[in-house]
């Protein structure tokens, strides 16, 4: 056995004081060749990393040991080193935003820029976390809104003619006019009309704030991320407190202009202030005028119109976008409505789901069966509504809100009800207009249906008055200490065997560690993550781990008793994970973490290093991966200035590279792909998601519940099923959701067309057959792509592996 660790008698592998990685400096593991360097490029990478993983992993264990706010002791120096080599071989992975801005400076931060996770229940708290990068998740029950936006006060809009976004020249008068609608699509700049886009700007716009009417408010937009939500947060507290009768004027002439940098996002570009602009201009025509005038009247409609136009104005030199989930209760007289606003409403920027229990899927049951009882009937109605949609559309999914882990233990009813804002309240964001509203809101929640909602990809439990979960990934096939490739799966001493598993723990241990201390950093919502200390740590790469430890693919994972061992110790690592937060919990003087293990989606970490995406199996055997790069070309044929330079860079490495149609001013590369699971040799054993039925899927999805998220602290799992529409009829869909369902905390289930036949100008991943996909590499001058993508890998994925 490693002289790292030791064996207790229960057969749980437990890291000595030293820890299973050591001190010692290791070599980092290198990204995966093509996408996983495009994807640390474009979302990882600094100037200062030099394209070394090692030096991100430098800076982010400073950074996040940085948070224990005093000076290390031994101790801590080498759990530093520790974390550090857990993070630099790809063992512990944790999560692309604290990859992204973890660095020395990350005591000054907020967390918010650290959360991936977080809910919230007012549109400028939502705002904010957008702005910070956050995926934010907000229930839409009518018992949770309070503000009925018929109600704003008049707003006025200032943007002073000195402002170097201004709209003067005809040049900038065609961009506004473009980005505002104002001209037809494409059309050049001699087609326009400059005294209509002006004579737009004169009505739309508030020439000085002087001519204001006497008592009307001016507000001054602050040039920060707190600055725009604090004027949401003021419009917004207007319209609860009825100031129908009274004028804001809102002046955004101190927001830096566009193309400007952010030093808080590594220098990405800024919107400027003509985006923010936009989103008050929408509000005002698309909500607060039909409100007032009765064809939008329900509140939490109006809410969805609102959050939805200020996420569309969401935006960071194409790092940042808007990730939203949308819940409403299936009681709510509104649900039908909820469920075609997608569809038919045009409400593109979250992921809507309906929120269900038990008493939802008996009533299905009953009434397929003959009662007629009403909420049998309502229950059928929505549930057929429902998978119309999601049939065609893919969404509305299902919440089962009674297995939400908050609800189901009655813990969501313990938060305090507080009227004065400290609910929401950081050194960098203080509430003040809204206080009033949350406290209102907070009264609300604490007798609402469901107090819990979950953030965009469904797999954290959050209190729907706002709350984070902050998590990370570890991947256990990367803890192996030797090249997995050049062991045979399933076969190897017990040594190798007892120090891999020690390293799996060891990075399972620091993980939860890294994120207590996380959880110490200023926060909008400190007094929630005092009150709760949520984490979520999740496992990626699980079919690659179950394979090279195990020897076990798919089909046999789903057989307990041929599987006992990969189950058995997945058990351990989440018994080991709840143990530490509780340990270091106690030792840092915390509450006890009321949720530790999870599995998040993991796209981004998981494709670092080509693994399979947290729990999911993988999509395809080979494939091109397109990613979007800002730019085009002009019409000389070169690259336009103020493209992304990668472009011309790939472009001119023969990676096939096209430009958009579908999104002006965007192109996309496409980046040669042959999973790591391909190049360990399973052959006819690997089975991807297409082939796994989904009777197979749902049966691994509740043995990953079982064996890692646990009875008690576990969050749920981030995974989409797709039933292929060639195979399945809306029928057999239906059935399938009514048989399955309802025994998972989550799974979203995704309709989907054979790729060939969705008629899109490109998909995310394009799979190409082998003798195509050969040809592809061929044409790629890229040394570091060929030496990761030999004929010897492709020889493996076709099953006549060497090895």
């Amino acid at each position: 056995m490693h002289a790292g660790a030791l064996r207790a008698s229960n057969g749980v592998v437990r890291p000595l004081p030293g820890g299973a990685f050591g001190e010692a400096k290791l070599q980092p593991r290198p990204l995966d060749a093509g996408m996983g360097v495009a994807v640390a490029r474009r979302t990882v990478f600094r100037p200062e990393d030099a394209e070394c993983f090692g030096r991100v992993a430098d800076r982010v264990a400073e950074g996040n040991m940085s948070l224990l706010g005093r000076p290390l002791g031994a101790r801590e120096v080498a759990e530093r080193a520790r974390l550090r080599n857990a993070i630099a071989t790809g063992a512990l992975i944790t999560s692309g935003r604290h990859l992204q801005h973890g660095d020395a400076q990350q005591a000054t931060r907020n967390m918010e820029v650290f959360t991936n996770c977080a809910t919230a229940i007012a549109s400028f708290a939502k705002f904010y976390l957008l702005l910070n990068g956050s995926g934010v998740g907000r229930a839409y029950d009518d018992a949770l809104v309070a503000v009925d936006w018929a109600q704003a006060p008049e707003v006025l809009l200032h943007l002073s003619p000195d402002h170097a976004d201004f709209p003067r020249d005809r040049a900038a008068l065609h961009r506004f006019g473009s980005e505002f609608g104002l001209v037809p699509w494409g059309a050049a700049e001699a087609d326009l009309d400059e005294a209509a886009i002006r004579g737009f700007i004169a009505r739309e716009w508030l020439a000085s704030p002087a001519a204001a009417p006497a008592d009307a408010m001016v507000h001054r937009v602050d040039d920060s991320r707190e600055g725009w939500a604090k004027a949401i947060e003021l419009l917004e507290s207007l319209a609860f407190q009825g100031a129908r009768d009274r004028t804001l004027v809102l002046d955004f002439s101190a927001i830096r202009p566009r193309g400007a940098p952010i030093g808080g996002m590594q220098g990405r570009p800024a919107s400027g202030p003509l985006s923010l602009m936009r989103a008050f201009m929408a509000m005002r025509r698309e909500v607060i005028a039909p409100a007032r005038d009765g064809r939008l009247p329900e509140p939490w409609e109006q809410a969805m119109l609102v959050d939805h136009y200020l996420s569309v104005e969401v935006q960071v030199g194409g790092a940042r976008r808007a990730a939203r989930m949308a819940t409403k209760n299936w009681r709510d007289p509104g649900i039908l409505r909820f469920i075609r606003s997608k569809s038919e409403g045009g409400l593109w920027t979250a992921n809507n789901s309906v929120m269900v229990d038990r008493a939802f899927w008996r009533g299905v049951e009953a009434a397929r069966a003959g009662s007629a009882r009403a909420e049998d009937l309502h229950a059928q109605k929505v549930f057929e509504e429902a998978t119309r949609c999601a049939f065609v559309n893919g969404e509305p999914g299902f919440i089962n809100g009674d297995m939400l882990e908050d609800h189901r233990t009655g813990r969501a009813r313990e938060k305090p009800v507080h009227h004065d804002g400290r609910d929401v309240r950081s050194a960098r964001y203080q509430v003040d207009h809204a206080a009033g509203l949350l406290a209102n809101l907070s009264a609300r929640a604490a007798e609402a249906h469901f107090p819990c909602t979950t953030n965009p990809c469904g797999e954290i439990v959050l209190h729907v008055t706002g709350g984070y979960c902050v998590i990370a990934d570890f991947a256990p096939l990367l803890a192996c200490p030797v090249d997995p490739a050049t062991i045979i799966p399933g076969v190897m001493p017990d040594a190798l065997a007892a120090e891999w598993d020690a390293r799996v723990e060891d990075a399972v241990r620091l993980g939860v560690r890294f994120l207590t201390r996380a959880n110490g950093m200023d926060a909008l919502y400190a007094e929630e993550v005092r009150r709760t200390n949520r984490m979520g740590i999740g496992p990626t790469g699980l079919h690659e781990w179950a394979w090279a430890r195990f020897g076990l693919g798919f089909d046999d994972l789903l057989d307990e008793e041929k599987s006992a061992p990969f189950w058995e110790a997945l058990a351990r690592f989440s018994d080991a994970a709840k143990e530490e937060g509780d340990a270091y919990a106690e030792e840092l003087g915390r509450t006890r973490p009321f949720t530790v293990t999870t599995v998040k989606p993991a796209g981004t970490t998981s494709k670092l290093f080509g693994l399979t995406e947290g729990a999911h199996l993988p999509a395809r055997r080979q494939y091109l991966r397109w990613v979007q790069f800002k730019g085009t070309k002009g019409e000389s044929g070169a690259w336009l200035a103020d493209s992304d330079p990668l472009l011309a860079d790939y472009e001119a490495r023969g990676y096939p590279v096209r430009q958009l149609r579908s999104f002006p001013g965007m192109s996309v590369v496409g980046f040669p792909t042959l999973p790591l699971i391909q190049r360990l040799g399973l052959g006819d054993r690997l089975k991807t998601a297409p082939e796994a039925s989904p009777q197979e899927q749902y049966r691994w999805l509740a043995l990953m519940e079982r064996h890692w998220i646990g009875a008690e602290r576990g969050n749920q799992i981030s995974y989409t099923l797709k039933v292929y529409t060639d195979r399945h009829d809306l029928d057999a869909f239906r059935d399938i959701l009514l048989t399955h369902q309802p025994q998972v905390r989550c799974c979203a289930v995704l309709p989907s067309a054979p790729d060939s036949a969705l008629g899109y100008e490109y998909l995310p991943e394009e799979e190409v057959t082998e003798e195509a996909f050969q040809a592809i590499v061929a044409a790629i001058r890229d040394p570091a792509l060929h030496e990761a993508l030999d004929m010897a890998h492709l020889a493996c994925a076709s099953g006549v592996c060497p090895i």
